[in-house]
């Protein structure tokens, strides 16, 4: 039996050509089309979209801001758990420099048996390496919101403190600062009380000093008795009536005992300027002569 010989595919000088045309054709086009499908294709990399509107917009955009915001619109105050989010859980969050840690009892433990306004005043005033306001200002966040966040933290941590009152419209920083000046009390129920005090005593002065002039007005007719006695009803009792946000009790001989001490001229000038939380004048518009008129019919019913 003899073997059928073997044919080659290319028997041609055409079909030769064409092989040679296709051996170079096909792969030229085939890296063509893979090409050509890379640069198409969306791609999800890192740094891809740098060029997008958005990413643009944010590389030109000026470093300084201007916010216009309307003076006499209501604040919108921030949620305890949102000012310990963008402030307090840099440090809390892991317990850095000896910050209590969030979440942890035994961290908390002391702080809380120190009282809610003893907290307050502390995240107000600072300690150790923790800044004012946790390195916040007033215009950032209100002592109303950072008492808030001073309760989320110490309730997380074992603590049943309720949130300080909300400050009435105008009297926000002034409410919620004295507040948290006030000395400490023993409970979460007497501090959430003082501070409710404190709130609607603070609120009640521009109200009280606006409401009748007649008290605080040059033209007073009345005797100094009766002017002193008219503007502690309209302003000073407001504080002094109770007690609240450490003021002498009106009446109450061992409070204003120490203050007598200091001579009267020492006492007009805590009235007339300020003195701790009390405003200058008590928050309001008298004049100097109906100012020491109240101060002394207080103090006469002091001895």
């Amino acid at each position: 039996m003899s073997e059928a010989p073997h044919g080659a595919p290319i028997k041609t000088p055409g079909q030769l050509i064409a092989a040679v045309i296709a051996g170079f054709a096909v792969p030229i086009v085939i890296i063509v089309l893979l090409a050509y499908y890379v640069d198409n294709t969306t791609r999800t990399g890192a740094g891809t979209d740098e060029l997008s509107a958005q990413q643009v917009a944010s590389r030109i955009a000026p470093i300084a801001q201007v916010s216009i915001r309307d003076a006499n619109a209501p604040r919108v105050y921030k949620t305890g758990e949102q000012v310990y989010q963008a402030v307090c859980s840099a440090c809390h969050a892991s317990g850095a420099a000896g910050a209590p840690k969030f979440g942890n009892a035994g961290d908390w433990a002391p702080r809380i048996a120190q009282g809610y306004d003893t907290l307050w005043h502390t995240a107000l005033s600072g300690k150790g390496a923790m800044p004012p306001r946790g390195g916040t200002s007033p215009d950032d966040y209100s002592d109303y919101e950072i008492g808030l966040a001073v309760a989320y933290m110490a309730n997380h941590g074992g603590a049943n403190f309720q949130d300080p009152p909300k400050p009435a419209p105008g009297a926000a920083n002034a409410a919620s600062g004295a507040a948290a000046a006030a000395p400490a009390a023993s409970g979460a129920d007497a501090n959430a009380a003082q501070a409710s005090a404190a709130a609607a005593a603070i609120a009640a002065i521009p109200q009280a000093a606006s409401g009748n002039p007649a008290a605080g007005g040059a033209t007073q007719s009345a005797d100094a008795a009766q002017a002193g006695k008219a503007l502690y009803t309209q302003v000073c009792q407001a504080c002094h009536a109770a007690g609240v946000l450490g003021a002498p009790k009106f009446g109450n001989k061992d409070d204003w005992a120490p203050r007598l001490k200091d001579p009267m001229d020492t006492v007009y000038n805590y009235a007339l300027h300020g003195k701790g939380a009390m405003p200058p004048k008590g928050g309001s518009n008298a004049s100097d002569a109906d100012v020491k008129a109240a101060v002394d019919y207080m103090v006469s019913a002091a001895k």
